[in-house]
């Protein structure tokens, strides 16, 4: 019996002493370091596809680049995929791409500036071009790219200016971002964000508009959540259906618990759009979009 005592204490402190030596991927706005989690949803294969994408025969390729950049994203390793997309852009400096990706991963770890500067310039270098289609690294089950390049430079500049409370912007982004949402799933994505953006600035008629051509029977393979999300707004889901999460996972709860708060809180139920947006950070799903955001909102709004 000892020796399994002596042997559930060494355990311990191996774990402690593990997790003393971790290095967080970011801080919270709220000052609270983050860390990835352990394990990561399927990480041998995105282990795996990080290495297939470092074993190329030039991997120092712009299209290099930017896989391993994305790949290592894909294992919550943001510090590492910044560092990657800086050396494409030192190499290729007129490549959009890499200011879009580093944009990106600058959000995640919660550099709103940073990431807003990336995406500006991304905007020049996309201007007069025609747009591209942008490959999924974690394929719909359709197999079917849902998203372009310049869908996803406008769209996360647009979330810079909105986690920093500058809506005028953000709406202005949002209006070039719907110019280039050519399908349902993008649709709803720019829908989603243009209609909190709006009711934040209480242009009410206009985001009333916005839903119009939201019906319930849309083509959507992957933007599930914002299609609901809008559903709500209409009237045509309750608020309570999106948080009954049990059987979702952290992106989803995160994704759709922030748009029940966010709605809350433009219907001035500052109460109840507290206590969702803390249930939303209280999660584990520190990297989505509706995380940050309800973090942004908690820290901006002082409830």
């Amino acid at each position: 019996m000892r020796r399994v005592v002596i042997a559930a204490v060494i355990l311990a402190s191996a774990l402690t002493a593990a997790a003393q030596t971790r290095k967080p991927e970011a801080t919270s706005l709220m000052g609270t370091p983050l860390f990835a989690p352990t394990p990561i949803p399927n990480q041998a294969k995105l282990e795996q596809d990080l290495k297939d994408a470092q074993s190329v025969p030039n991997p120092d390729s712009a299209d290099a680049l930017v896989w391993i950049g994305r790949r290592q994203g894909y294992l919550w390793r943001y510090q590492d995929a910044i560092a990657t997309f800086t050396k494409g852009i030192e190499r290729y400096p007129n490549d959009a791409r890499f200011y879009r990706h580093r944009g990106h991963r600058y959000l995640s770890v919660r550099e709103f500036a940073k990431a807003q500067a990336d995406f500006e310039k991304a905007v020049t270098l996309i201007k007069g071009k025609p747009d591209e289609v942008e490959p999924d690294g974690a394929p719909n089950p359709a197999g079917v790219p849902r998203s372009t390049l310049q869908f996803n430079i406008w769209y996360h500049l647009a979330l810079a200016h909105y986690l920093q409370g500058n809506f005028a912007p953000a709406y202005d982004a949002y209006v070039e971002c719907m110019k280039v949402s050519t399908n349902d799933d993008s649709i709803v994505a720019t829908s989603d964000w243009m209609w909190m953006t709006l009711m934040r600035m209480g242009r009410k008629a206009e985001a009333a508009k916005v839903l119009e051509r939201i019906t319930p029977k849309m083509d959507i393979l992957e933007n599930q959540s914002y299609h609901r999300r809008l559903l709500m707004y209409k009237g045509l889901e309750k608020p309570q259906s999106l948080l009954d999460t049990a059987k979702a996972d952290a992106t989803t709860i995160a994704t759709q618990g922030y748009g029940v708060g966010n709605y809350y809180f433009v219907m001035g139920d500052r109460a109840r759009a507290k206590q969702v947006f803390e249930r939303v950070t209280s999660g584990g799903g520190w990297n989505a979009f509706g995380f940050i955001a309800a973090e942004a909102d908690l820290k901006r709004e002082r409830f």
